[in-house]
């Protein structure tokens, strides 16, 4: 089911970020070229960046790219840096509970009341349901994160560490040099 989940997300990121890159490219080319231009492309263009954003956040903590400040939890043994990473995913979990239902109310008004975006003949409703989408993915991720905690998978989060990266491609860049 997870990886299901997986490729969905992954295709709907690639889809998304293709599909901006050429509404960008293709209306700098009619503005510029052409002298003309499509009135909607920037609605739709900050539109699919907030979805890129949302779905991106739920891959980022799937993947361990976020940029985490652990230092004080890596100065505990493994079993405190479960606990302090099973009371973060608590935390993370009951952020997204309240950013569902601050959306589900929204949304649930942008229905009724049946608002359309400033451009485009969209719901306001269906263009902002990402909020939902994207809040529940990122709840899964962090689920799936407190399941690996608590069966002893993992006992923190994963991060991105740009500093250990940079000194790896130091490294690297050494070794090559040494061989040539």
């Amino acid at each position: 089911m997870l990886n299901v989940l997986n490729k969905v997300e992954e295709a709907i990121i690639a889809l998304l970020l293709v599909a901006m890159t050429f509404l960008v490219f293709a209306d700098v080319i009619l503005r510029f070229v052409f002298n003309t231009g499509w009135l909607w492309s920037e609605e739709l263009t900050l539109l699919l960046s907030a979805w890129l954003v949302l779905f991106g956040a739920s891959y980022c903590v799937k993947t361990g790219s976020h940029i985490g400040v652990d230092a004080f939890v890596k100065l505990f043994p493994a079993a405190g840096r479960r606990f302090f990473t099973i009371i973060a995913c608590l935390l993370s979990l009951c952020y997204c509970g309240l950013v569902l239902k601050g959306s589900w109310v929204y949304l649930s008004k942008m229905h009724k009341i049946g608002i359309t975006l400033r451009d485009l003949p969209i719901p306001i409703w269906i263009a902002d349901s990402v909020l939902i989408i994207g809040f529940v993915l990122i709840a899964i991720r962090v689920l799936v994160q407190l399941w690996y905690v608590i069966t002893g998978k993992i006992d923190t989060f994963k991060h991105a560490d740009e500093a250990s990266e940079s000194m790896e491609i130091v490294e690297e860049l050494k070794r090559m040099e040494e061989s040539a």
